[in-house]
């Protein structure tokens, strides 16, 4: 059994209030920004489809951290592993959610990349720079849920660290005397002060590194990452504000934790699962958008016709199928979008959807476990694609490439793929960009697609 400090000895019961309010989702967390492990998963860049709701976690009661193969809850050491704790957790406060909102109660945080090392058995030999958790979520005893939609804001409590009525009153107490944010920044030139672990060179000559491994038969396709970092003494709440605005996306976030803070503006689904019924989107293919209405143009339908990134995209396709028929119902996994594309501030994508049922005795922490790293951000097959990455990127990728989102007590998870997302820490800032690399890349074409996503970050470290 776990070693919790909160028991729950009854059914948990939530409940619910309406509020009234002209802030959106970022301003009202604006008023709870400073309040310990807050959050936001932001649906920036609206989509019915995608991005209808925003959450707010405030009042966190539980905290769960792992880092190589230890977990902890509530800083007490536990003798399971990150997944059995989770596992234990959410039958712990296990809810029923009768409501229309895909998240009312729960966990949100993230999993790093490097947790797929207590997955796989995988070489150790790339660099641990940057070290943080590799697992870290808070639960929430009070979620504040915006709709994109309507404009409507929910508050939901658990009743654990206060009286429902008293933590509702002061949340809408809160909400009530605030006023809506303006946008002053203004964009500046990007000044040359990012660094990164290749060259130009070096980067090009790993591309080429990458295709002699195809050549050779090890794998199809790897994704291929270069990390950029750079000094920053900037507060995080405004770069991540700048960075909303200039870049706006479906599954961003803000999470401020203990002494490093995640900002992230992801345009990716890694997995969602509501009532059994599992969701992934795999991103590959990417040209930039440029503002030009005809070049814009052009790149669109060069992506849509391109004889390297559909078959790219076509390989995810069939690994995640591969992956999540680990943990579905057999005949249930079916491809419902294939080469849909995506526009977003600096770039478009080609974005696939795959779908499928949980099988009987499979639940949500088993479905990560099956999938996770992405195949997106790996490649094909995967666990050769990883012991490349770890053999030619040098640096450990930590929080980018792995998810972020909500773990639900009702077993209802929605989690991204950490692209487009900086870390701050210690005064510098951190992230990564990187490309799905084939037979048919031009290693020029692939840098410059990198410096393509990392465009949007830069601008809003640069303000």
């Amino acid at each position: 059994m776990l070693n919790l400090d909160v028991k729950v000895k009854n059914k948990i019961k939530i409940k619910t209030k309406k509020i009234h309010t002209n802030l959106d989702a970022f301003e009202i967390y604006s008023i709870f920004k400073n309040m310990a492990n807050s959050v936001i998963l932001d649906s920036a860049k609206f989509d019915s489809n995608l991005g209808r709701y925003s959450f707010i976690g405030i009042n966190s009661f539980l905290k769960i951290k792992a880092y190589k193969g230890q977990c902890w809850i509530n800083d007490k050491k536990q003798s399971q592993d990150i997944f059995s704790c989770l596992k234990e957790i959410i039958e712990e406060y296990s809810i029923e959610n009768d409501t229309i909102f895909p998240f009312i109660a729960g966990g949100i945080g993230y999993f790093s990349y490097d947790l797929c090392r207590n997955i796989e058995n995988l070489p150790e030999t790339a660099e641990e720079e940057l070290i943080i958790p590799e697992t870290y979520f808070n639960f929430y005893d009070n979620i504040i849920i915006y709709d994109n939609e309507t404009k409507e804001v929910m508050l939901t409590a658990l009743g654990i660290l206060k009286s429902y009525e008293e933590v509702f009153n002061e949340i809408q107490y809160e909400i009530e005397r605030s006023s809506k944010l303006i946008y002053t920044e203004k964009s500046i030139k990007i000044k040359d002060i990012f660094h990164s672990n290749f060259t130009k060179k070096q980067y090009m000559d790993t591309v080429e590194k990458v295709r002699d491994y195809i050549r050779n038969g090890d794998i199809y396709i790897t994704n291929l990452t270069q990390r950029f970092w750079c000094h920053s003494n900037a507060e995080p709440y405004k770069v991540y504000k700048t960075l909303r605005n200039i870049n706006p996306a479906p599954f961003a976030a803000y999470i401020n934790l203990e002494g490093f803070v995640i900002l992230s503006s992801s345009p990716e689904r890694f997995l969602k699962i509501t009532n059994n019924h599992v969701e992934t989107r795999p991103i590959k293919g990417t040209r930039p958008r440029t503002g030009n209405i005809n070049e814009d143009e052009r790149n669109k339908n060069e992506l849509i016709n391109s004889e390297k990134d559909k078959p790219e995209l076509l390989m995810i396709v069939d690994l995640e199928r591969n992956d999540l028929s680990k943990v579905c119902s057999p005949n249930t996994v079916k491809v419902t979008e294939l080469f849909k594309l995506e526009e977003y501030s600096t770039v478009y994508h080609l974005v696939s959807t795959i779908e499928g049922e949980l099988k009987q005795g499979k639940d949500c922490i088993d479905c990560i476990k099956a999938c996770f790293p992405g195949g997106s951000i790996t490649g094909a097959p995967k666990i050769r694609s990883m012991e490349i990455i770890e053999e030619l990127e040098g640096i450990r990728r930590n929080v980018y490439t792995g998810a972020i989102g909500y773990i639900g007590f009702d077993k209802n998870i929605d989690l991204n793929i950490v692209i487009r997302t900086i870390l701050m820490k210690d005064d510098k800032a951190y992230f990564g960009v990187g490309g799905g690399i084939t037979w048919e890349s031009d290693k020029e074409a692939e840098y410059y697609e990198t410096l393509d996503k990392a465009k949007a970050l830069m601008e809003a470290l640069s303000i």
